[in-house]
């Protein structure tokens, strides 16, 4: 009778880890090319420890192996591995803002201004600007 209680409180916890997935941006994602539309990069989004939330490359799906055409801290370095958003902070509206990013592909920083999940969770739109101009990039649910 124990195992059968432990297995329904096993299951519960695991539906309920999942239904949260949906509801958060923590997690993989499928960055898309402006203008193509194909994938680029499996990109983490997580929570930093200092609080804030951040996203890194975890896998190069269409980018070159290292950053050859960036300049400054970034030149030379692999894209796996490569920081793409930093100290967001999250927002009452459930999204998450205030931070930095940074695409490799076009060698650019930008102030993230939002990012928020769309679609029932299924993506992820992340709302950059630099200077006054701004663009939205929208990222597709990896896992």
């Amino acid at each position: 009778m124990r195992k059968i209680i432990l297995a329904g409180v096993l299951a519960s916890v695991a539906f309920t880890a999942s239904a949260q997935d949906a509801a958060s941006p923590i997690g993989k994602w499928k960055t898309l090319d402006d203008k193509s539309g194909k994938p680029m990069t499996i990109t983490e989004v997580y929570m930093a420890k200092n609080g804030t939330m951040a996203a890194r490359i975890v896998e190069n799906l269409g980018l070159p192996a290292t950053c050859a055409d960036c300049d400054g801290e970034h030149k030379g370095k692999p894209m796996v591995g490569m920081v793409t958003l930093w100290n967001l902070k999250a927002n009452k509206d459930g999204s998450w803002g205030g931070g930095s990013g940074y695409k490799p592909s076009e060698d650019r920083e930008f102030n993230a201004k939002s990012v928020k999940l769309v679609d029932g969770g299924k993506k992820l739109e992340v709302k950059g600007c630099v200077s006054i101009i701004c663009r939205t990039a929208t990222w597709v649910r990896a896992n």
